[in-house]
């Protein structure tokens, strides 16, 4: 099927983690021109680099910072030209759960600070790349979390951050039009997905258990399943009248309990 991506200037910030690395690959396959950011390593964007030199531009930046943000736009725009997608992707997650309570003030900033404001600063500058370089359409899809609409106990910074996103969704689905009259941004929210983030909790047999009791598919997502759902999104040819949407990838996760752990097998497919 022709997405009409080829072509297509799409950055993705956090690309060198599980879901923005499967992003990345799935987008160069399409024939995507893609800027992608790391904070880290870029380790594992490596061997796609290699593969996709000409297409693949890669960027060390901390989203955090509008300067680092803004010279990460102004080097995208000299590479590739007008950025037509931005996938906002990159976030944290702290491995060790807190309550509330128990939880520094500092925890709760830097959460709220990389995955808030750093989508805040990238979409600010996506739409003031909007705003120099003229067109007609152009593609916002930020990534949240099932954590934003449940709720995660003892990670309340984190679920806070995600549920934000909503609110951003909403209110810039509205103003990208005045930049690109088929402008459009919507929202992903995976559940529990196999990457390195999530990948102490998926590897203990008793809770993947408990989280197979609330999925009616009973199994975790791996990040083609996510890169899927963004692919569709970032396509004007496959979603072009598609805006404000929350797309929820979370093989039916509910807030409840389905099924006994007897009825639930942690390694079944």
């Amino acid at each position: 099927m022709d997405t009409g991506l080829s072509g297509k200037h799409v950055m993705v910030t956090g690309a060198s983690g599980g879901i923005g690395l499967e992003v990345t690959r799935q987008l160069l396959a399409e024939g995507a021109r893609v800027t992608g950011t790391y904070n880290r390593s870029s380790q594992p964007l490596d061997s796609i680099k290699k593969k996709w030199a000409e297409h693949l531009e890669v960027v060390k930046v901390d989203q955090t910072s509008e300067d680092e943000v803004k010279l990460l736009f102004e080097q995208a725009n000299r590479t590739f030209g007008r950025v037509e997608v931005l996938v906002a992707n990159a976030a944290i997650s702290p491995l060790e759960g807190k309550a509330i309570q128990d939880m520094s003030l500092e925890q709760w900033e830097r959460t709220l600070r990389v995955n808030l404001t750093g989508t805040f600063l990238c979409s600010k500058y996506f739409f003031k790349n909007l705003e120099k370089f003229a067109g007609d359409s152009a593609s916002l899809i930020l990534v949240g979390s099932t954590a934003g609409f449940f709720g995660e106990a003892w990670h309340v910074d984190y679920s806070t951050s995600k549920a934000a996103l909503h609110g951003m969704l909403m209110s810039l689905k509205n103003e990208i039009v005045h930049l690109a009259p088929k402008g459009r941004v919507n929202l992903v929210n995976p559940g529990w997905t196999m990457t390195p983030m999530a990948e102490e909790a998926l590897t203990n047999k008793d809770m993947t258990r408990r989280i197979l009791q609330t999925i009616p598919m009973r199994k975790t997502a791996v990040p083609k399943d996510i890169a899927g759902a963004i692919l569709y999104l970032a396509s004007d040819k496959l979603a072009g009248h598609v805006s404000g949407q929350t797309i929820t990838v979370a093989g039916g996760m509910e807030g409840r309990v389905l099924f006994t752990p007897a009825e639930v097998e942690p390694n079944s497919d």
